[in-house]
């Protein structure tokens, strides 16, 4: 087989500093590759996603992506998203318009700049309400809590399944210790209120106050089934997309506010929300850790 010579960049994605957010391969021009040599290429890189950039298919558009993790492509996904669109306008992509307008699998994703900070709008869920009382009892049992530490719960599937659960601290949201065997097959969100931010709607927020990170409203946590076991994935925005617009419909959350996910396992990820337009935005700043080629 003969390979290409064909520009690479990976990116640390929800943060500013190297290292401290959830790294992304991004392949700058798939062309030409097969479905088996992308999933064989995400597999090797050993990260939690890989994108190959492409010709946009649909003329609105200004680049299509293709998103792999390992064993599967994703339709969508937030870091991918901002890392990839991070990654196209620092080798010089000139979008059409105001915004860039991402093509993948879920159609048309509208991307935004501001500032040093990039933000997605979000997709709509595909399944939202309640979940089912043997998933909540099931959650609470593979999360080692009580009845009374979830406050609500909700789908959040956007492309990947998430099922979100609403915990009535961080405290109780970092010292979660999930069992693997309890919760096969499931993508699991957490997240619970890091500091009082007022009163939203009728509802008053639940929480504690922290002396550190006085921005941070929510600790967010993502656990979902690997090769050996329960994964947690370090930063997560498809999953804040979706945990937006259930907490902010909701009423548990203001229509603008920060949450920081990946403390748990070493990083200091950092994710913006806004409600503005009628659409919620994801937004968070993307750094390049490593800038060259691949043989692909």
């Amino acid at each position: 087989m003969t390979r290409v010579r064909r520009a690479f960049k990976q990116v640390d994605v929800f943060s500013a500093e190297p290292y401290l957010g959830n790294p992304l391969a991004v392949v700058l021009d798939g062309n030409g590759l097969s479905d088996a040599e992308m999933q064989q290429f995400t597999s090797w890189t050993n990260l939690s996603e890989a994108t190959f950039v492409l010709p946009p298919s649909n003329d609105l558009a200004d680049y299509r992506v293709r998103i792999f993790c390992p064993g599967r492509e994703l339709p969508f996904a937030g870091h991918p998203t901002l890392g990839t669109c991070h990654a196209w306008l620092e080798a010089g992509g000139l979008p059409k318009g105001h915004t860039v307008v991402q093509e993948c699998g879920i159609g048309l994703v509208q991307i935004r700049r501001e500032g040093k900070r990039l933000a997605f709008a979000a997709p709509p869920r595909r399944k939202d309400g309640h979940l089912d009382h043997a998933d909540v009892d099931l959650i609470t049992r593979g999360l080692g809590l009580n009845s009374g530490d979830i406050i609500d719960h909700a789908w959040c599937d956007n492309g990947p399944r998430w099922r979100g659960v609403l915990l009535r601290s961080a405290e109780l949201v970092l010292a979660l210790k999930p069992d693997a065997a309890i919760l096969a097959g499931l993508d699991i969100g957490v997240v619970g209120p890091r500091a009082k931010v007022g009163v939203v709607g009728q509802r008053a927020m639940v929480g504690t106050l922290t002396p550190v990170d006085a921005d941070v409203a929510f600790e967010v946590r993502a656990f979902f089934p690997g090769n050996n076991g329960m994964v947690e994935d370090p930063v997560t925005g498809s999953l804040n997309a979706a945990l937006a617009q259930w907490l902010i419909g909701a009423g548990h959350a203001p229509t603008k506010y920060v949450a920081s996910q990946g403390t748990a396992v070493g990083r200091a990820g950092r994710v913006h929300i806004e409600s503005a337009d009628g659409e919620i935005w994801v937004g968070g700043e993307s750094v390049t850790c490593i800038d060259g080629h691949v043989q692909l």
